[in-house]
């Protein structure tokens, strides 16, 4: 089943910026970096561990199991979502307490599942500064819609696919002739509009499978 990918701000309720930072972060929303408090990455890691945490079901005081532990459903705030097998975003099995317990059943959304990269490249930039690395982390970019805006100018210059491609299809091709051409330079020049006949008549026997002698 093929899903658009999130674009900015495309089709999906923008999180309520009056609640609490940790609220935000784990409502449904488009997809964004995770804004952290501190600057120490450990204590980054427990911040994002805290957001990608499932919800919990709630009666009165008492919590307990998963509210969203069902299937294409986000374990986080519940979003519907049914990755592709083949996303390179698509995350793992959603554990009880993020990096360790048991397996749930559900996934993340797409917000998470970035957020959920991020804590794995943070877990690999405290291994390098640990080790004395050096180690760039991930920053999720949403995708933008790719906007065709056609030809920007006449062609100046031609490979030679587009050559025997245009002339397949009709198209004389002729190199730019100069005020004074030199005999060698003819000689390209003829060879090229040699071999630009030679594929047109090509296409039409082969391909066209034009007979000589028809008409």
């Amino acid at each position: 089943m093929f899903q658009q990918p999130s674009l900015i701000g495309a089709g999906i309720d923008a999180p309520n910026r009056f609640l609490p930072k940790l609220e935000q972060a784990r409502s449904s929303g488009p997809v964004e970096k995770v804004e952290y408090s501190s600057i120490k990455s450990k204590k980054q890691l427990k911040e994002i561990r805290k957001v990608l945490l499932p919800e919990k079901k709630k009666f009165l005081f008492f919590k307990w199991g998963a509210k969203y532990a069902l299937q294409n459903h986000c374990v986080v705030c519940g979003t519907f979502h049914q990755w592709d097998i083949s996303d390179p975003l698509r995350p793992g099995i959603p554990l009880t307490e993020v990096t360790k317990g048991k397996p749930i059943r559900g996934t993340y959304c797409q917000k998470h599942a970035a957020m959920w990269k991020q804590m794995e490249m943070l877990e690999q930039q405290i291994l390098a500064e640990e080790s004395g690395l050096e180690f760039r982390g991930y920053i999720p970019k949403p995708k933008m819609p790719q906007m065709f805006t056609g030809n920007t100018g006449p062609l100046t210059r031609l490979k030679r696919e587009d050559i025997a491609s245009l002339a397949a299809l009709g198209w004389t091709i002729k190199p730019p002739k100069s005020e004074t051409e030199t005999s060698t330079e003819e000689v390209y020049r003829l060879l090229t509009e040699m071999k630009s006949n030679m594929e047109r008549i090509d296409n039409l026997i082969l391909v066209q499978n034009t007979k000589i002698g028809d008409e």
